[in-house]
């Protein structure tokens, strides 16, 4: 292992070069946002991605890489902390990491720590749970926007403005005349967009960076730069050229339509976040016509934000740091395109939890080739600290790929771990699920007594459209017994195990403060129910939520109340 270990660290210097220490390889760490494996260089020969699957040819593409949960600050909390989502408390969009974990030392923190310049560009955490300990200035959106906040108290946000930000829609989309509730969005899910590409967020953002990976050549210091690239997130918002590039008769359709065989109710959800969007009609299935334009959209956001992230590659060639710069490109989770009649993330299926990650580091001998091995967004924190050369960070529930970079067959772990909170009949529960190379088990338990009230088990292998649930097969057991032994010991140490009594998570009274002081957008010391409904990640459970917390039925909430029903 040692001198695999040290044959990475010497691709880093420079050929000739006579200084007795290795010059720092910079990291530009790339996240896209609701991106699943839908890539050339794994397998879609429909796709056009030619810039990422550029970025696969320097670097090695892991297969079976999944995300700890399958919602954004969920998986970014815990990626970004390298800790799981019963570590951070961070189980929804509501939660800063650091209520949990106050002394939390952050990936881009550990670099910046190690002498580092750090730097975020739009999202890298859920926006609104920024974490300004994590970088050396303000972390810059392209809508206008840089915010900092106090190294003590992250509830304690600094928003300056700077000119020029840019917007997402060519238009703001009127409300349906016949919808009695309001839609939380103020415009479409998709739209052929007229502007440029530096008129939308992404093309901004990257733009931007092409600016700071100049000015960062400059400084002679080593650097982490962070950049996020909002699509394919809905809405499906991209330049017409994007989607001219495809025939929608030939992107594939969904795997299924109905949730599998034997699976629990309360598994799917009732596709809330899409249904938020005005053109989109109520109910579900969705019409096939619009299925198809929606998968559509889909596609044309990919290859949208694979031309953004060839202009950060040029970049670094052209800046001349492409030599000594780690570039790691993740999804921070999947997404469903009518599989199992679902649309969006938000659950434990394969299309949710599975997501690209590319990892490429100068001078790797296996560039071009992928990585069957399971692994997790965990070990990235752990993998980075590593391939640039510093002290193997502690307390961390990762572990490192670069043994798997200098030996794509090289044993790692068995199984990666995801879970998801979800309601069965008004009893809280947790669904965490275990994936090996073939299977995938979910156990389901509650969260104050920890039974477990039902268990899912998939055959990736033999059922890759995880059509029926097996776990009630008596063959099965002795996988299930298997499975079930890795969570547990996944989960040992952690605060809210999946064995044992669960410890109830901490509740802040100043979180909820500044949470409600974020919603209240007009200022007024009362929160309606649009205000409530922004940004929920479950939609239909927000409204059971808004009705129980308006205790006095007055049609609004006070501080009192929102405060309150945080304790409870």
């Amino acid at each position: 292992m040692k001198r695999q270990l040290l044959s990475l660290a010497a691709a880093f210097v420079a050929a000739g070069a006579l200084a007795q220490e290795p010059t720092k390889p910079n990291v530009l760490f790339i996240a896209v946002d609701d991106l699943r494996p839908e890539l050339g260089c794994y397998g879609n020969t429909v796709v056009k991605s030619p810039q990422i699957d550029r970025l696969a040819r320097q670097g090695m593409v892991f297969s079976q890489a999944y995300c700890q949960q399958a919602v954004c600050s969920p998986s970014r909390s815990s990626l970004l902390t390298g800790r799981r989502p019963d570590a951070t408390k961070v189980w929804d969009l509501v939660t800063h990491f650091r209520a949990a974990l106050p002394d939390a030392v952050t990936l881009p923190q550990y670099f910046k720590q190690n002498g580092y310049h750090t730097a975020a560009l739009s999202k890298i955490y859920h926006h609104g749970y920024e974490d300004g300990r994590s970088w050396c200035e303000p972390h810059w959106y392209p809508n206008g926007q840089r915010i900092d906040t106090d190294s003590l108290d992250w509830t304690k946000r600094t928003v300056t403005t700077y000119p020029g930000g840019v917007k997402e829609y060519s238009k703001t989309a009127p409300q349906p005349e016949d919808n009695d509730s309001p839609k939380a969005k103020g415009g479409p899910a998709f739209e052929r967009s007229p502007k440029s590409e530096e008129q939308l967020p992404d093309g901004a953002t990257a733009a931007e960076a092409v600016r700071r990976l100049h000015a960062l050549k400059a400084t002679g210091k080593p650097f982490f730069l962070a950049v996020g690239l909002l699509k394919p997130h809905l809405p499906f918002v991209a330049p017409k050229k994007y989607w001219d590039l495809y025939d929608p008769n030939r992107i594939p359709g969904a795997d299924n339509d109905t949730l599998p065989e034997g699976a629990p109710r309360f598994a799917g959800h009732d596709n809330g976040e899409l249904h938020n969007y005005p053109n989109i009609p109520a109910g579900n299935p969705l019409p096939e016509s619009l299925a198809k334009e929606l998968r559509h959209g889909y596609y044309a956001s990919i290859s949208y934000t694979d031309a953004q992230v060839g202009k950060l590659l040029d970049a670094l060639k052209k800046e001349g740091l492409d030599k000594n710069t780690v570039v790691v490109l993740w999804g921070d989770h999947g997404w469903q395109l009518g599989d199992h009649g679902l649309w969006h993330k938000h659950t434990n299926f394969e299309r949710a939890t599975h997501a690209p990650l590319i990892v490429s580091a100068p001078g790797m001998k296996n560039a071009g080739k992928s990585c069957p091995a399971v692994v997790e967004f965990v070990d990235i924190y752990p993998t980075l600290a590593q391939l640039c050369g510093l002290a193997a960070p502690t307390g961390l529930d990762g572990k490192s790929l670069v043994p798997l970079l200098e030996n794509p067959s090289a044993p790692h772990k068995r199984v990666a771990i995801s879970q998801y909170p979800r309601s069965a009949d008004g009893t809280p529960v947790m669904g965490y699920s275990a994936r090996d190379s073939r299977w995938r088990l979910t156990l389901w338990r509650d969260r104050k007594t920890n039974a477990t009230i039902a268990t899912e088990l998939y055959d990736e292998k033999n059922d890759p459209k995880e059509s029926v649930n097996v776990a009630n097969k008596p063959e099965n057991a002795s996988v299930i017994a298997a499975l079930t032994k890795e969570l547990e010991a996944a989960y040992a140490g952690i605060g809210s195990a999946p064995t044992g009594a669960k410890a109830k998570p901490k509740k802040s009274t100043t979180d909820r403060n500044a949470l409600f002081d974020r919603r209240d957008t007009n200022k007024d010391g009362k929160l309606t129910f649009e205000e409530f409904m922004q940004g929920q990640p479950d939609p239909e459970q927000a409204k059971l939520r808004f009705t129980k917390f308006d205790t006095n039925k007055d049609g609004v909430l006070s501080r009192e109340e929102f405060v309150k029903a945080g304790k409870v």
